[in-house]
């Protein structure tokens, strides 16, 4: 610590290049600061730096990191704080980012996440951003003492203590991710894709602000569908089970249908206390699928929803680089099910009408033989019957979908109801008639993507990666549209993502004979190994990365415009 004090009184007034001496690792009495990389100058991306706190030091009770489940609660829960201390310290001291102290903030989901890390020990490291203190282009040298002695053992004292003040709300964080896990865990024993816990908030405050709507209604589940579970940590809990199978969910327009739907999509993710969708689980392979205009394809099967197109365009491989709304979802559904989706997830509000249903009247009006589309509606059961697939969606208008459903749930002012009985005996009092369209079976083809069509460098960089929050990312000299994949959560995770595309290129992976799930799984398997960090580009390991799902990283490469696969018909 004195050396780094006499350092930076000699760096007072001298030019801002000169802060690159400052790399390296000194000792304060609680933990060691670590500085990876210095910013070229004020408005530069700030300075890497880490704080490591020995076992010792960090004094964490062992049982807020006994199991991987709990050990991601607690990185929360101290993520969080960290992120506050620094909010409350930062203060601009000089020009740019001069002043800042940042961290990675968690959001409402509970992902495993480099921000901050517990080793198996005891010791918990924190990765952050601190911006150097400049007048214009000079040093600061008096302000810098303060930043990096005085502010910096202030936030990192302060996420600390924040345990020790209140270890009960630091174990909340633990027991509640050990909890969803367990949930999660049990739900295909149980017959279930999905469970709402009584008592649940599903509604949040706005679509850009997903903390919870605190005056929404608790969620109570109809009595047919209550089922009861045992949790390791919250003991005896009631809710809603979702069956496998089809599944509606009907009712009025405002009444909760899309809300209800969209906690299920991200019941794929554990959520923190407090947040009130901490019970809402769904199994791990639920994908939501939507229509998305003018989306880049390449070389995807489509033709169980979509063959015979005029002028024999072939859709066993089919590509374009402007999607329709109905070739578009037939992809999306393709895709999701090349890497292994058990649960499709689909509002009709955003999915293109014309690939969901086909009545009576227009198949007397089109004939089949006109009509390249199989609706989804003639492929629903069987996805689940031959594939195991199962399917939940919301229906305001379509009462066709009546014929197949297993159950269905109706949502009157937030509130469910079971009505299965009374949408079957409707079914039968109102035929519509309509003739299913459906022949042959689902079939998903891998698809191998050819490694020169996937270019990750721009500039003297090998990768380069940039994450626009969840909604875009740019790789190499593409930028890719995310916008419809909608269980993206953090950016983070986006940013882990383009990595990870980088990391396949880089290691080999993406060699021209692995399929995308191949591919996949041998970059999941070195980050089990090694941990997230092992994306990362530099000798320094990154404090920005999160997890990520199959599906995502898979529906960024799927959106690159350059991606080509074995067979694909140019």
């Amino acid at each position: 610590m004195r050396r780094l004090l006499e350092l930076l009184q000699r760096l007072d007034g001298r030019g801002y290049k000169a802060y690159k001496d400052l790399r390296g690792r000194y000792t304060f009495p609680e933990f060691a600061l670590v500085i990876d990389h210095v910013q070229g100058d004020p408005f530069a991306a700030p300075t890497r730096a880490r704080a490591l706190v020995p076992p010792e030091a960090a004094r964490l009770p062992e049982d807020l990191f006994a199991t991987p489940s709990r050990r991601v609660g607690s990185e929360h829960f101290l993520a969080e704080a960290f992120a506050a201390a620094a909010r409350r310290v930062a203060r601009r001291r000089g020009t740019g980012h001069s002043g800042q102290v940042s961290i990675s903030a968690p959001a409402q989901q509970m992902l495993w996440r480099t921000a901050v890390r517990i080793t198996p020990e005891g010791g918990i490291a924190f990765r952050f951003t601190v911006g150097l203190p400049a007048a214009g282009r000079r040093i600061l040298g008096r302000e810098a003492v303060a930043l990096l002695t005085a502010d910096v053992p202030a936030v990192v004292r302060h996420a600390l203590d924040a345990v020790r003040r209140d270890p009960a709300v630091a174990r909340r964080y633990a027991e509640t991710n050990e909890d969803a896990d367990f949930l999660r865990s049990r739900l295909p024993e149980m017959g279930l894709v999905a469970f709402v816990a009584d008592g649940s908030l599903l509604p949040r405050r706005s679509g850009v602000d997903d903390r919870p709507l605190l005056d929404g209604l608790p969620f109570h589940s109809p009595d047919r569908l209550r089922v009861q579970v045992h949790l390791p940590n919250a003991g005896a809990v009631t809710g809603m089970g979702v069956p496998q199978g089809v599944t509606l969910i009907v009712g009025g327009g405002f009444h909760g249908k899309s809300t209800l739907l969209n906690a299920l999509a991200l019941g794929v993710y554990n959520h923190k206390p407090g947040d009130g969708r901490e019970r809402v689980v769904t199994v791990p392979q639920a994908v939501s699928i939507r229509a998305e205009d003018g989306r880049a394809v390449a070389g995807v099967d489509i033709s169980a929803f979509i063959a015979n197109l005029p002028f024999g365009r072939d859709t066993t491989r089919f590509t374009t680089a402007n999607a329709s709304g109905s070739t578009s979802q037939a992809a999306n559904i393709m895709e999701a099910l090349e890497m292994g989706a058990r649960l499709l997830l689909i509002d009709e509000d955003t999915a293109a009408t014309n690939f969901m249903i086909r009545d009576r009247r227009m198949q007397a009006l089109v004939p089949k033989a006109h009509e390249p589309i199989t609706p989804f509606i003639d492929r629903v059961r069987q996805l689940y019957a031959q594939r195991g697939v199962s399917t939940v969606l919301v229906v305001g208008g379509s009462g066709d979908y009546l014929d197949v459903a297993d159950t269905v749930i109706a949502l009157v002012a937030y509130r469910p109801e079971e009505v299965t009985e009374q949408a079957r005996e409707i079914a039968h009092r109102y035929p519509t008639g309509r003739q299913a369209e459906a022949e042959g079976e689902v079939a998903v083809t891998p698809r191998v993507p050819l490694p020169g069509s996937v270019d990750t460098a721009r500039g003297k960089k090998a990768v380069a990666v940039k994450a626009h929050g969840v909604r875009s990312l740019q790789l190499g000299r593409e930028t890719i549209d995310l916008q419809a994949v909608a269980q993206l959560v953090h950016p983070d995770q986006t940013r882990a993502i383009g990595l990870a595309i980088g990391y396949a290129v880089r290691r080999g992976y993406l060699d021209g004979r692995r399929s995308l799930g191949e591919v996949f799984a041998a970059v999941w398997a070195d980050v089990q190994r090694e941990g997230l960090e092992v994306l990362g580009i530099g000798e320094h390991p990154p404090g920005d990365l999160a997890a990520f799902r199959p599906w995502e990283w898979a529906a960024a490469l799927n959106r690159l415009r350059t991606l080509r696969v074995k067979g694909m018909v140019q």
